[in-house]
């Protein structure tokens, strides 16, 4: 599974510390809640609101360098909004792998 990508989340800072420590933070503080909010409406099969939940997830995916994370994002967010559940596993692991790199930081 594609692990978080510290050298783009370096790039994306310019090499100001400051900042990639605030891209991060941000990423500690809204990731969690954002993760469970989807899971929520995803089990109460609210699958527009679910899509909505991944669409906010995807940029954290995005700051974090998870390429192919992100376009299996984009791919699920649309499958949501029609109703089909499909790359649901493939998102949920992207998801996982995020929660573990979070722990280590």
């Amino acid at each position: 599974m594609e692990q978080p990508n510290q050298s783009y989340i370096n790039s994306l800072s310019g090499g100001d510390e400051a900042f990639k420590q605030k891209l991060i933070d941000v990423i500690k503080s809204e990731y969690p809640e954002e993760k469970e909010v989807y899971i929520n409406n995803y089990n109460a099969k609210n699958y527009k609101l679910a899509a909505d939940n991944v669409h906010k997830l995807k940029h954290k995916i995005s700051i974090l360098g998870l390429e192919k994370g992100y376009e299996v994002a984009v791919a699920y967010e649309n499958n949501l909004l029609d109703g089909s559940i499909d790359q649901k596993e493939e998102f949920e692991a992207i998801l996982d792998s995020i929660t573990n790199y979070l722990k280590i930081l």
